[in-house]
């Protein structure tokens, strides 16, 4: 069964012979809000649907044939780099680009035969310059953060330090967090003054209303949802359902969602939310902003994860609407690479074709 169309929750003043009041004001505007962070959320979903299926069903097969293309175009040139008609000059500056192209590579994938090429042209060891990379990554994020990653590391990547590195500062974080409390239950613990205790019992008291509020409006729809009381099978098929998206709202303290659910049912008509009383409104209002709080949150989280799922550093700006086109493009870019790459693998054959390939790259400043 598809979920009910919710009609949209204002308060209206068109039939009102005073405006509204800066609570009703801040009611509808906490709304509007709130529905712009749901849209956002519904979009990030969608987008993200499209971009997963693109990127695994094109952009990986694309980029493991870039990888396999490159390889070779390595080879290629590695078997031609002694090969009499380059002069000295040449050959220095295709060893170099050799060295540079697998060095990229050997990021992507361990291949042995990579390595072997690349120490010759290197002069170096790739294993050893990346073990001495990873003692300075390590090192780095040590003296940065002043924690102890430990000597057991072995063969990590960057990536798994880094990992590693979160992790720690989770638990650290958790152990401070802690200690806070202790430090809370300590001072809660010594006597309070007056005013402390006045301050405690009010917060205290506006938490339990808050809490009434909500708990007042999933006792109406439950009462009226519950579908043990209903005899007809489909009707209480539906409102089995309906009963779900009411617990869920409930569980996660979504004001919104139960005056959507309570207004669609008819449990509440406009008359009545144009009514609402002072009193409850400014509960009505602490309920919504921190229900509009925990949504920037949760899209904070989205984006974020987004950007470390898919390698983007955390200050790359990123929507729904632009990663898919930001996807398509460069896609676009990597076609046109495998096109040129196979290009040059049936050209290099000839080694006047190399060194005309080498001057030109020496014009674009390599």
């Amino acid at each position: 069964m598809t979920k009910p169309h919710l009609r949209a929750i204002s308060i209206d003043d068109t039939e009102q012979e005073v405006s509204l009041s800066p609570a009703q004001k801040k009611f509808n505007d906490l709304i509007k809000q709130i529905g712009k962070r749901r849209a956002g959320l519904a979009e990030w979903e969608n987008a993200m649907a499209d971009f997963q299926k693109k990127y695994v069903d094109q952009f990986v097969p694309l980029d493991r044939e870039l990888q396999e293309l490159n390889g070779k175009l390595v080879r290629r040139l590695h078997e031609a780099w002694p090969q009499k008609g380059l002069t000295k000059g040449e050959r220095t500056m295709l060893s170099e680009m050799i060295a540079d192209m697998a060095h990229r590579l050997l990021g992507k994938q361990d291949d042995p035969e990579l390595k072997l090429i690349y120490n010759q042209h290197s002069a170096s060891d790739y294993d050893r310059e990346a073990e001495e990379e990873l003692h300075e990554v390590k090192q780095v994020i040590e003296e940065m953060l002043d924690i102890d990653l430990g000597d057991d590391l072995g063969s990590a990547t960057p990536e798994e330090i880094m990992q590693k590195m979160e992790a720690m500062l989770e638990e650290r974080e958790r152990e401070q967090m802690a200690a806070e409390q202790a430090r809370e239950e300590r001072r809660a613990s010594r006597k309070k003054s007056p005013r402390q205790r006045a301050a405690e019992v009010k917060r205290e008291t506006e938490r339990t209303e808050l809490s009434q509020s909500i708990r007042a409006l999933y006792r109406k729809l439950a009462s009226a949802l519950h579908p043990d009381r209903e005899p007809d099978a489909a009707e209480r098929d539906r409102k089995t359902q309906l009963m779900q998206q009411v617990n869920q709202a409930y569980e996660k303290n979504d004001l919104l969602r139960l005056l959507e659910l309570q207004l669609e049912l008819e449990h509440i008509d406009q008359d009545a939310l144009n009514g609402i009383s002072a009193e409850r409104l400014k509960h009505y209002n602490q309920i919504l902003k921190e229900q509009l709080v925990e949504l920037d949150q949760e899209l904070s989280h989205v984006e974020q994860h987004f950007k470390q799922v898919y390698g983007m550093p955390p200050y790359a700006r990123v929507s729904p609407k632009g990663i898919v086109r930001d996807l398509n493009k460069e896609m676009t870019w990597m076609r046109e690479d495998g096109k040129a790459l196979r290009a040059a693998l049936a050209s290099f054959a000839d080694v006047q074709q190399i060194k005309a390939w080498l001057k030109q790259e020496r014009r674009r400043g390599f």
